[in-house]
């Protein structure tokens, strides 16, 4: 569904990034307004092509020549731009499509953001786009621009044109690409393609991933989120970008910190924020997500800019020791290794520096050092073969010659196929210098901690690739049959929870083994029950209106007599009923009290952004105060299940650390997969939760003892 999506804004798509003529319809001859500002925009980037003001008051503008209708120019147009208002957008878009026109940019806002009556604009506009073939980017948008010389095309109310780049960029924010553009701007940061998709009412964010994909003039995508409407769809967009088109995608998502989700009824409900998810589908996907603006530029200029590291080893050399320290403390932090000088290059170091310098990583030059010591440790770190990449730092003394340090380390590094990032400390006094490394497309970062951080994402995503690479698809799997009609059953009574007597069928259908328990309406049942099957046993109340049963007293264990399981009956129904006095108790569920093993939790919860996901973490009593938790987007195959296990803190306990019993993480993996494939085939599960689940010892299982399964009727 997605490549077919792709396959019919393609064509399209290169006429808004390649178009040989555009119609700027709404133009007008008031300076400082959009319509007047994006004409100027295009005629002053020289695009290569031909301009058709469209305005139905002027004759000229800007010196061209305008027409009253769009269906007046006597030649094809193959791209539109819209800057009329939104009431009357609807009539230039039909017009464009009379006249034939394949793509349109509608920057016009007044549209779904404004309310009902602009959602019914921009179904019209839709309607109309369907009705003629067209591709349409917005509305409500800033616009788009491509630097490639091919097309000079500057459509957008953007002040300046950017430079040519490598570097992608996609918002969702018109009001950010404005600052955007500003901050690269000052920092001599250039583009590819800028794109502002506005209210993606046509083209999405996954469409112009796919575009950008195959894009031959951009190596790294950067992109700015507010609402993600189809998760899977750009889980398989990002790692069709990784994988295929070898080039990092990095997001910078909007809503962290909303508190706007209703309070999860389940464990794994109130465990799993939309952000936690987020997080985990990006991670999945092999997005890099960042928290800042600065952050994603320090990451994309560090990817190319500069040749990509063999390894993690870094040299560090600075003028001043605290710098030197910071650096190598980020270092360690994030994963790097301070490289390891090879005797000779010590030696080096040692011969022609100061005696006060110190030779050892990180290298000091010491404070009073000029260009000429920057150069010896410099090309004494490239040389090394122990060095993956070189941080240079610089602080301002009253000797250093701060520019020609900065065009020293340009001389050098070119000569060498490894990278290095700087950091000159400071503001005021270091600014020529990082004028001269930024234009040399040498990577600045206001502190050493940036460069490590940058480096190590750099790195990261060379391991992203490798393991999305490696990694299988899952394979889709069927229902069992007896296990929807479970289901259907369930729904069709009414029913909005399923306790262990109606879902514990269901999961063994899947293959996930749960306790033997029996449903108890009296005290002698129970006890007639425990007898026959053995103690010691555990006792938990049944109850639709239920949902934690140990909260209201629900649950007893360690029973080891009939005396035991007759007490227990009695005080787990004088606790629920205190507690709980408009509860309708089923009865009470007996069953075999599991020994030993590890305690797990279990789930599955619904996003709306992102489909099915699947929770494990900590179990018991405790999982939601130790939140020691992973997810993943079902579904998912063992390696990811094994990735999931991997990631909690408790996950030594599972492997025999410090002297325990190792437990049967093979089975425990197995679990987690046939989850993710029941999660992803049956819709009518709303939440669902295994807490515990015990794994046991290593070759004998694990076992589900208490289940919850929340219906829904929206599937």
């Amino acid at each position: 569904m997605i490549t077919a999506r792709f396959d019919v804004h393609r064509k399209n798509l290169d006429k808004i990034f390649y178009p040989e003529s555009v119609a700027i319809v709404g133009a007008n001859n008031v300076r400082g307004t959009v319509p007047h500002d994006i004409l100027d925009n295009i005629l002053k980037a020289n695009f290569n092509g031909v301009v058709y003001p469209v305005s139905p008051r002027e004759r000229f503008i800007a010196g061209v020549k305008a027409y009253k209708y769009v269906i007046d120019i006597p030649d094809p147009v193959d791209l539109a731009i819209l800057v009329f208002p939104s009431q009357v957008c609807h009539l230039a878009l039909e017009q464009c499509g009379q006249k034939g026109i394949p793509a349109a940019i509608i920057i016009s806002a007044g549209f779904r953001e404004v309310g009902q009556a602009g959602k019914e604009r921009e179904e019209e506009l839709k309607r109309i786009a369907e009705k003629y073939g067209i591709s349409f980017i917005g509305p409500n948008c800033l616009g788009v621009i491509n630097t490639d010389s091919r097309s000079l095309l500057n459509a957008s109310f953007a002040r300046k044109m950017p430079e040519e780049g490598s570097i992608s960029f996609l918002s969702q924010s018109g009001a950010l690409c404005t600052a955007v553009l500003d901050y690269a701007q000052a920092r001599n940061i250039g583009f590819a393609k800028f794109i502002s998709f506005g209210n993606k009412a046509d083209i999405s964010e996954i469409d112009l991933l796919y575009y950008l994909k195959d894009d031959p003039k951009t190596r790294i995508i950067l992109m700015y989120l507010e609402e993600i409407t189809d998760g899977p769809a750009l889980m398989q967009a990002a790692h069709d970008v990784i994988v295929k088109g070898n080039k990092p995608l990095l997001i910078l998502k909007a809503g962290r910190t909303s508190e706007g989700a209703a309070a999860a009824a389940s464990h794994t409900g109130s465990l799993a924020g939309s952000d936690t998810i987020c997080d985990a589908a990006f991670a999945q996907a092999g997005i890099i997500r960042c928290e800042t603006i600065e952050e994603m530029f320090n990451i994309a200029t560090a990817y190319v800019y500069q040749p990509m590291p063999e390894g993690n080893r870094v040299a560090v050399i600075t003028n001043a020791g605290g710098p030197g320290v910071l650096a190598t403390d980020a270092c360690i932090q994030n994963g790097l290794t301070m490289a390891r000088f090879e005797e000779d290059t010590t030696q080096f170091l040692k011969k022609n520096l100061p005696a006060t310098a110190n030779v050892k990583n990180p290298v000091d030059v010491i404070g009073d050092a000029r260009a000429d010591r920057y150069n010896i440790a410099l090309t004494a770190a490239f040389k090394d073969p122990n060095v993956d990449a070189v941080f240079t730092i610089l602080t301002p003394q009253s000797m250093t010659d701060i520019d020609l340090i900065a065009r020293e380390i340009a001389k050098v590094s070119s000569h060498y196929s490894k990278p290095v990032y700087t950091s000159f400390m400071g503001d005021a006094d270091v600014r020529e210098g990082i004028v001269v490394l930024q234009r040399n497309r040498i990577p600045h970062y206001q502190l050493p901690e940036s460069m490590a951080r940058s480096l190590a994402k750099v790195l990261q995503f060379k391991e992203l690739r490798r393991k999305l690479q490696a990694k299988k698809t899952a394979p889709f799997v069927n229902a069992p049959q007896e296990a929807e009609r479970i289901l259907e059953k369930a729904v069709a009574e009414g029913k909005k929870l399923l306790t262990e007597t109606d879902g514990a069928p269901l999961l063994r259908l899947w293959g996930i083994p749960v306790a033997e328990s029996f449903l108890a309406r009296t005290p002698n049942e129970a006890v007639q029950w425990a007898s026959t099957h053995g103690f010691p046993v555990v006792m938990k109340i049944s109850s639709e209106q239920i949902l934690h049963k140990t909260d209201v007293g629900g649950v007893l264990l360690n029973l080891y007599t009939e005396d035991d399981v007759l007490d227990a009956y009695k005080r787990i129904i004088e606790n629920v009923t205190q507690a709980m006095p408009e509860s309708s108790i089923k009865g009470l569920l007996v069953e075999k009290q599991i020994s030993g093993g590890e305690e797990i939790i279990l789930g599955i919860k619904r996003d709306p952004s992102f489909g099915p996901v699947v929770m494990c973490g900590m179990g018991g009593i405790f999982a939601e105060i130790y939140r020691d938790v992973s997810f993943r987007i079902a579904p998912f195959g063992e390696e990811e299940a094994e990735a999931m296990l991997k990631e909690l803190k408790a996950y030594p306990l599972l492997t025999g650390a410090r002297g325990r019993i190792k437990r049967d993480v093979p089975s425990l993996v197995k679990i987690l997969v046939s989850l993710s494939y029941l999660a992803s085939a049956h819709p009518r599960i709303a939440e669902l939760d295994i807490n515990p689940l015990i794994v046991m010892d290593e070759g004998r299982g694990c076992m589900a003892a208490d289940i919850k399964i929340l219906l829904s009727n929206n599937f």
